[in-house]
């Protein structure tokens, strides 16, 4: 494979954790305003925060209506029933941390590749029409593969 100068990095997004998904696109958009082309592969539960907002229930049976059902913010650690993220969206706010659904359209700004997995939208039962607007094709594991083989920088988040 040639080198061509290009700077890449290729973030494997594999979970929708609030505290996950706040470093995928922090990472995203910070390697972007350095002038680094960027890949956000979107897999499992990270494929989640590509879904447009208004949709609530996806799939086509009753197993992947209820897994986009239940995928919701949430933290890993400390959710409370819900009173962590809260929590922590207010600390973020003081801090003047954007939050996701803003650092999604300053990563769509800065061209960063938001990359949808078709495995999992096949799995899930998502459609393209149920992601938002702005982002690549989904690309399969051999196209996401080919993306980390060209970065210098891979992360698995």
């Amino acid at each position: 494979m040639e080198d061509d100068g290009v700077e890449r990095m290729t973030i494997v997004a594999w979970s929708g954790e609030l505290d996950k998904v706040w470093p995928q696109y922090i990472l995203a958009t910070t390697g972007a305003a350095y002038g680094m082309e960027v890949t956000l592969f979107c897999t499992f539960w990270g494929l989640f925060t590509l879904k447009r907002p208004e949709v609530k229930v996806t799939g086509d049976n009753w197993m992947t209506k209820m897994l986009g059902t239940v995928n919701n913010e949430r933290l890993s650690h400390l959710n409370f029933g819900g009173a962590g993220p809260k929590m922590m969206k207010s600390i973020a706010k003081r801090h003047k941390v954007a939050p996701p659904s803003e650092l999604i359209e300053t990563a769509r700004e800065l061209g960063v590749k938001l990359a949808p997995c078709q495995m999992t939208m096949d799995l899930m039962g998502l459609k393209r029409e149920d992601l938002i607007d702005g982002i690549e094709e989904p690309l399969g594991a051999a196209a996401a593969m080919s993306n980390m083989q060209r970065s210098k920088i891979n992360l698995f988040i």
